[in-house]
C-alpha cells in the first residue's frame, strides 16, 4: 500500500468542487460537490442519535439501493429541527444536483453540517448549484475538502494506492470534524471514494470493519451530533474484478479503506477545538473487544485525564479511576504513561489482566480554548 497525495478526487473518474455560495460571514467555502461519472456502488454509516438531521433522512432513503454517482454538502447550516421545509430543501438540494448533471435525483446524497435550529438558506444554494456543477475538476479535491469545514483548522485529506487483480486502485478521502466528537458517528461528516470494483453489499461490510477502528474509536468531548455521516462511492474504473465475497482480494480493499478512515479520524482528533495534545490510549489484556473499548472511551472521555494532561500533569491515579468506573473486576492493572520527544502525542498503556483481548482509542486534551470556542459558536 503506497500513500499519494490527494483525496477524494484521486480514484479514476472523480470531479470534485467546492466554494462560496454566500452563507458562512467569514466568506469561506460552503459548499461542495463530488461526482462520478460512471454510477457506483455505494455505502454510509449515520449517526445514530434519535434526533436526526434531514439530509441524514434523505439520504438513508437514497442509498438503500446501494446505488449513487454524486454528493452535494454544505457547511454554516445543518439544516436540523427545520421541519418539513427543512426535509423538502434537502430533497430539493439533490434534484437540483441531478438536473445539472443528467442524473437520478435519488442517485444524490446530499450532507450538511453547522448551526442547528436556523432556516435553511436554500435559495443561496440553489443560485450557486448551476456554477458549482459548472467547475467540477479532477484536480479540485482539496476545494471540497474545505467546503465542509465549521470550527475545523485545516481541510483533512488522504489517498492510497493498492495492487488487486493486477489493477492499481486507489482509495481516497477527506472529513470535517473538530468538536462535538463522539462515536456513532462522531460529529463529522466524511467521504470516501474508490475505483475499485466493489459490490455494494461488500462495500457495506469494509465500511463497518474500517468504522469500527478508525471513526467510532476517536472522541473529543463525549458529544454526539445529529447531522453525523460517512460514506463510501465505488466506481470500478480500475477494472478489477468485482469483490463479492470475502475473498483476499475484499481484504487487501479493507486494508486500504481502513488505512484511510484511521488517517481522518486521527486528523480529526489532533484538530479538536483547542486540542494542543494527542492521546493514543491502548487497553490490554481485556475478556472481550467490547470490553477493551468500552474501558479505553472511559479513560478518553475523563475530563480529569484529559485537563491533567493539558497542564502536563499526567496523573496516573485518574487513568486507574476511570477504568474503575466501568465496573471492570481489574485488580492487577499496570499503567504506563509516555510522551512523544515534543510532548504534544501521549501514549497511555494500561493492562487490565482479565484476559487477552485489546482495543486503542484516540482522543485529544481539554483545553480553555475549547471552552471559549463553544461558549460563542453560534
Amino acid at each position: 500500500m503506497k500513500l499519494i497525495k490527494g483525496g477524494v478526487t484521486s480514484p479514476k473518474g472523480f470531479k470534485a468542487n467546492g466554494f462560496w455560495a454566500g452563507v458562512k460571514k467569514s466568506g469561506k467555502p460552503d459548499l461542495g460537490l463530488i461526482y462520478s461519472q460512471e454510477i457506483c456502488s455505494a455505502a454510509a454509516v449515520f449517526t445514530r442519535n434519535s434526533v436526526k438531521a434531514a439530509p441524514i433522512i434523505v439520504c438513508q432513503d437514497n442509498i438503500r439501493d446501494g446505488r449513487v454517482q454524486a454528493l452535494i454538502a454544505n457547511s454554516g447550516n445543518a439544516n436540523c429541527f427545520t421541519g418539513e421545509y427543512g426535509l423538502t430543501y434537502a430533497r430539493k438540494m439533490t434534484e437540483l444536483v441531478a438536473e445539472e448533471l443528467g442524473i437520478k435525483a435519488s442517485d444524490v446524497l446530499v450532507m450538511s453540517t453547522g448551526i442547528i435550529g436556523r432556516p435553511f438558506p436554500y435559495e443561496k444554494f440553489k443560485e450557486a448549484v448551476p456554477k458549482l456543477a459548472r467547475g467540477l475538476g479532477h484536480a479540485k479535491g482539496a476545494s471540497f475538502a474545505k467546503a465542509i469545514m465549521t470550527t475545523d483548522l485545516k481541510d483533512k485529506q488522504v489517498a492510497v494506492r493498492i495492487e488487486i487483480d493486477g489493477k492499481l486502485v486507489t482509495v481516497g478521502g477527506c472529513a470535517k470534524g473538530s468538536g462535538m466528537i463522539e462515536p456513532n458517528m462522531a460529529t463529522m461528516l466524511a467521504c470516501v471514494t474508490t475505483d475499485a470494483a466493489v459490490s455494494s453489499a461488500m462495500l457495506k461490510d469494509a465500511l463497518r470493519e474500517a468504522v469500527d477502528v478508525s471513526f467510532n474509536s476517536i472522541t473529543v468531548d463525549g458529544c454526539m451530533s445529529t447531522n453525523d455521516m460517512l460514506s463510501i462511492m465505488a466506481n470500478g474504473l480500475s477494472g478489477n474484478r468485482t469483490i463479492t465475497a470475502k475473498t483476499q482480494q475484499y481484504r487487501v480493499f479493507v486494508e486500504a479503506l481502513t488505512a484511510v478512515c484511521v488517517k481522518l479520524a486521527k486528523d480529526i482528533v489532533s484538530d479538536g477545538e483547542g486540542a494542543e495534545r494527542f492521546f493514543e490510549i491502548r487497553i490490554t489484556g481485556a475478556q472481550s473487544k467490547k470490553q477493551a473499548k468500552e474501558v479505553a472511551m472511559k479513560v478518553a472521555n475523563s475530563n480529569l485525564v484529559k485537563t491533567a494532561d493539558y497542564t502536563d500533569n499526567p496523573n496516573w491515579g485518574r487513568v486507574a479511576a476511570a477504568i474503575g468506573a466501568c465496573g471492570t473486576k481489574a485488580t492487577e492493572t499496570t499503567i504506563k504513561i509516555t510522551f512523544s520527544v515534543k510532548r504534544n502525542h501521549i501514549f497511555i498503556n494500561a493492562d487490565i489482566g482479565l484476559g487477552a483481548e485489546s482495543a486503542t482509542v484516540y482522543t485529544c486534551d481539554l483545553t480553555r480554548k475549547y471552552i471559549d470556542i463553544n461558549g460563542k459558536y453560534n
